[in-house]
């Protein structure tokens, strides 16, 4: 196998953490069914159950709900997002003001991504190099330098229980060979940024990222390297970027069996309620996504029964709740006709109470796979849903 980085960092391990320090970052599984498992993460700001599902909240919010409402729904830990941060209102801010959990009124746990995908996105304003990334700012077209030493030190501040690697993310297809440099540069990354996260206060982690496109001999060893390398979880990065889901899980399943079995395993930017479960099947722990908030936000409701466009007119005389046997007070305390109404008048009522009844749906299917996987029925579970997920999409008579 190539030699994807020139050196070896071997990262001391922190011990003697006594009552006044917070809670050291842990991984358990507590049971597994095939490949699929559940178990918990413990994190200075508290424990998150896994399978997690883990909103995003981009500018330290997740669009429209209160930190109250968030956590209402179930949710453990949320997602914030570093490029964005770093600009508006910037990392040194927030660390004057208490870091970004009193900064965001959330008190539990949370998890930042490196700004890479971000940067990456921005594609005529950026220039990649060795060293990092240099981009225009898309909000005052200011240079900037992002490198992986940066990007640690921003999450720092910020004062995530998660950090990631900084890495370069590809949209897919593309050249073998470009997806084998990103891969090798990222790799490089990973190093760096683990060399640089000594300097971080105890506690917390950093999560290196397996990249290498839709080849599965990449996948392998971008994550057999991070393995050589040790971090305390590994995350999957650059799918869901234009591949059919069909190879986006056959790339998860390919870097799972790489990973070692008692660290958690991150999904990132995944996805619909089939692609967790499925990714979940293949020993997936963690996942974000812009879906359930976004989707919300245009009208879009996912149900137990599949999705629901409350836009469409039929809805308009339909006095039914979402669902009346939601544990989610959203799904059950409002008609789809209201919905529909205040959706058709514009008003922001109803992205919120969708948004509401999208994380509630979400949290309660991750709640769902937690219970059968410990029950040994996980199997069934996934292929009712399954079965309930094809019928929904079938074109009606």
């Amino acid at each position: 196998m190539k030699a994807w980085i020139s050196n070896e960092i071997n990262m001391p391990i922190v011990t003697g953490l006594n009552a006044r320090m917070p809670e050291p970052f842990s991984f358990r599984v507590a049971a597994s069914d095939g490949a699929a498992r559940c178990g918990v993460i413990n994190t200075p700001h508290g424990a998150v159950a896994t399978p997690a599902f883990m909103p995003v909240g981009t500018q330290a919010t997740v669009k429209g709900l209160a930190p109250e409402a968030v956590r209402a729904c179930g949710v453990d830990i949320v997602l914030a997002n570093t490029y964005h941060l770093m600009l508006r209102p910037g990392a040194e801010r927030i660390a004057m003001l208490g870091g970004l959990h009193r900064f965001m009124n959330w008190p539990h746990a949370i998890i930042t991504d490196s700004g890479g995908f971000q940067v990456m996105s921005l594609s005529g304003l950026r220039k990649v190099e060795k060293d990092g990334v240099t981009f225009r700012s898309h909000l005052d077209g200011a240079v900037v330098s992002l490198s992986p030493e940066r990007a640690i030190e921003i999450q720092s501040l910020l004062g995530s229980d998660i950090l990631m690697q900084l890495d370069e993310c590809l949209k897919l297809p593309a050249p073998r060979d470009e997806v084998e440099r990103a891969m090798a540069l990222s790799l490089a990354w990973a190093a760096r940024s683990k060399r640089a996260f000594e300097s971080v206060p105890p506690g917390r982690a950093l999560f290196g990222i397996v990249q290498g496109g839709d080849d599965v001999a990449l996948r392998l060893a971008s994550a057999r390297t991070l393995v050589d390398l040790g971090f305390a979880g590994y995350a999957i990065g650059g799918l869901a970027v234009g591949e059919p889901q069909e190879t986006m899980l056959r790339m998860v399943e390919a870097a799972a069996s790489a990973l070692p079995a008692d660290r958690p395993r991150y999904l990132m930017g995944v996805g619909t309620p089939a692609d967790l479960v499925e990714a979940v099947a293949r020993g997936i722990d963690m996942f974000d996504c812009v879906l359930p908030t976004r989707n919300g936000r245009h009208g879009l409701a996912f149900t137990r029964s599949g999705t629901l466009n409350l836009k469409n007119a039929r809805h308009a005389d339909d006095p039914r709740p979402i669902d009346p046997e939601s544990s989610c007070l959203a799904a059950r305390d409002y008609s789809r006709a209201y919905l529909h109404h205040l959706l058709k008048a514009g008003e922001m009522l109803g992205a919120i109470v969708l948004t509401t009844v999208n994380l509630g749906y979400y949290q309660s299917l991750m709640a769902d796979m937690r219970a059968v996987i410990a029950a040994g029925n996980f199997d069934d579970f996934r292929a009712a849903n399954a079965e309930i997920w094809a019928r929904a999409e079938a074109p009606s008579p």
